[in-house]
C-alpha cells in the first residue's frame, strides 16, 4: 500500500490509464483542427464524430444533442444563462434547490440582479427535494428548474424522474447537473424526462477540461442564448477550437465506466460500508449525512462530534480527504450544505466527506478506518 492514500473522488479522479492511452494519438499524429479541410483536420473531425456517437449511444440520446465544453461548470452556465435569456419572453421566474451546487446557484444569482425571481427549495434532512415542493413553486411565469442529480457533498441522490415529469406537464424547461452520478449510477438520459444535462470526464477517470451540456432536440436548442461567439462550432452554441483529445478521452471515460458500472457500484458500496462500520468500531459519535441508501455508491460523509475536522485532518495526512463543511476553525457558521440538512452546530465543524474510486482498496479503506479511530481517541478522550 502507497501512502498517502487518496480518497477524494468526488473532488476528481486519475486519469485511467486506458483513457490515456486513447487520448496520446490526438496530441501526436492526428493533431489537427477539426475545422481544417485538409487529411489533418479530417482525421481530427471523424474523431470527434466517432467519440460523440459513443457518448450519445452510452445516455441514449441523439450525437447532434451533445454540446462538447471545457466541462460541467461552463455547461451548467449554457443550460442556466442560456434558457433564462432564451424563454425570457415567457417569463422571469426560475426554480433551483438551497444546496445546489454554485456552478448553478452563482448564475442563479447573478440573473437575480438582472431581475429574474429565483425561488430556493428546501431540502429535507437527507438533503432531497420533495417533488411536491417542486409542483407548488412552479407558477405561469417559471421557464427553468435546475437540480442536480448528485449531490457533490454529501452524495445524496435526488427524485429528478419525478421531478421532470412534473416539469415536462407543466411545459417548463429542466436541467440536472449529473457531474458526480453519470459513470457512477445509471443514467439513462434519453429515456428521462430531462431537457438539459451537464456532465464532465475528470470525475469519471478522464482528462481535465472537456464536458457536455445535452440538449434535448432542435427546438430547445434553437431557443437557447449562447455565452460565447466565433467560429459558430458547436451548432453556435459553443464556438471554439474543438478540445480532439478530451473529447476522445471523454467517451473513453465514460465507456469503460458504463461497461464496468455495475460491479463497481457493488464494490464501491461495500467499502463504503466496511468504512462507516470501521470508523463505528473506535467511536459511537459519529453522524451519517445525506440519505443511508440513495446516494452515490463511493461517498461517506460524515460529522465526528466534539472535533474540528481541520484539525482531525492535520493529525491524518496519510490520508487525502475533503472537510465536509465550509467552515473554518474557530468560525461561528456552518456549511450551508449542513444548515440546510439540519446538522446541529455541535456537529458542523467536524464533517469529513470520503471518496471511494475505482482504485480504492479494502487495505487502504481499513488502514484509513484504524488511523482515524486512533486520532479521535486521541484528540477526544473517552472516545
Amino acid at each position: 500500500m502507497k501512502l498517502p492514500i487518496y480518497m477524494d473522488y468526488n473532488a476528481t479522479t486519475p486519469m485511467d490509464p486506458r483513457v490515456l492511452e486513447a487520448m496520446l494519438p490526438y496530441y501526436r499524429e492526428h493533431f489537427g483542427n477539426p475545422a481544417s479541410s485538409h487529411p489533418f483536420g479530417r482525421e481530427a473531425l471523424n474523431a470527434v464524430a466517432k467519440a460523440r456517437q459513443a457518448l450519445a449511444d452510452l445516455l441514449g440520446v441523439l450525437p447532434e444533442e451533445l454540446i462538447f465544453t471545457s466541462g460541467a461548470t461552463e455547461a451548467d452556465n449554457m443550460a442556466v444563462f442560456g434558457t433564462a435569456f432564451g424563454f425570457q419572453a415567457k417569463g422571469l421566474h426560475l426554480i433551483t434547490q438551497k444546496t445546489e451546487h454554485p456552478a448553478v446557484l452563482e448564475p442563479f444569482r447573478i440573473l437575480e440582479a438582472e431581475g429574474f425571481e429565483v425561488t430556493y427549495l428546501p431540502v429535507d434532512g437527507y438533503g432531497r427535494v420533495d417533488p411536491a415542493h417542486v409542483e407548488q413553486a412552479i407558477t405561469p411565469r417559471t421557464t427553468l428548474i435546475s437540480i442536480m442529480h448528485a449531490h457533490n457533498e454529501i452524495g445524496t441522490l435526488q427524485p429528478i424522474i419525478e421531478i421532470g415529469r412534473i416539469a415536462r406537464e407543466k411545459g417548463v424547461v429542466f436541467h440536472t447537473d449529473a457531474a458526480q452520478s453519470f459513470g457512477k449510477v445509471p443514467f439513462p438520459l434519453g429515456r428521462w424526462p430531462v431537457d438539459l444535462a451537464s456532465i464532465t470526464a475528470h470525475k469519471l477517470y478522464g482528462p481535465k477540461g472537456i464536458g457536455a451540456l445535452y440538449v434535448r432536440g432542435e427546438g430547445l436548442r434553437a431557443k437557447l442564448k449562447p455565452l460565447h461567439h466565433g467560429g459558430g462550432q458547436e451548432l453556435g452554441l459553443r464556438p471554439g477550437t474543438l478540445n480532439v483529445p478530451g473529447i476522445v478521452g471523454l467517451a473513453a471515460a465514460a465507456e469503460l465506466a458504463t461497461a464496468e458500472l455495475q460491479e463497481e457500484s457493488g464494490r464501491l458500496k461495500g467499502l463504503r460500508q466496511k468504512l462507516h462500520q470501521g470508523l463505528l468500531h473506535y467511536t459511537d459519535g459519529i453522524r451519517l449525512n445525506g440519505h443511508p441508501e440513495e446516494r452515490l455508491p463511493g461517498n461517506l460523509h460524515v460529522s465526528f462530534s466534539g472535533v474540528d475536522a481541520h484539525l482531525l485532518l492535520g493529525h491524518v495526512p496519510e490520508v487525502a480527504v475533503s472537510t465536509g463543511s465550509a467552515c473554518h476553525s474557530g468560525a461561528s457558521f456552518i456549511s450551508p450544505v449542513l444548515e440546510a440538512l439540519g446538522v446541529p452546530r455541535e456537529w458542523a465543524p467536524g464533517s469529513v466527506r470520503f471518496g471511494l474510486g475505482r482504485f480504492s482498496t479494502e487495505e487502504e479503506v481499513e488502514f484509513t478506518a484504524h488511523k482515524f479511530g486512533r486520532t479521535l481517541k486521541n484528540l477526544i478522550p473517552g472516545k
